[in-house]
């Protein structure tokens, strides 16, 4: 059995930018963890605040981050929740 490569919903393949004008979606990933990881995960991210896929994706950011490998073209990490109060 052979890995297909992924195919957005405008069938572009995942080695391929997108157009100009046309916004980047965030890619959708199954991860199989062990169970006691993933409560671990669950636990730290409350912990945090954060969901626990926000959590996986700060901790997937800071380790390329470290390692010298964030991509240069990476959007920031969205930000969340409640938004700044008004000043009237």
């Amino acid at each position: 059995m052979t890995a297909q490569p992924e195919r957005s919903s405008e069938g572009e393949g995942p080695e391929r930018e997108p157009r100009q004008g046309r916004r980047r979606e965030r890619r959708q990933v199954l991860l199989r963890l062990d169970p006691a990881v993933h409560d671990a995960l669950a636990k730290w991210a409350a912990d945090e605040l954060r969901s626990t896929n926000a959590q996986i994706d700060y901790l997937l950011r800071r380790a390329l981050t470290e390692a010298g490998r964030m991509p240069k073209d990476a959007r920031p990490h969205p930000r969340r929740g409640r938004p700044p109060r008004a000043e009237d």
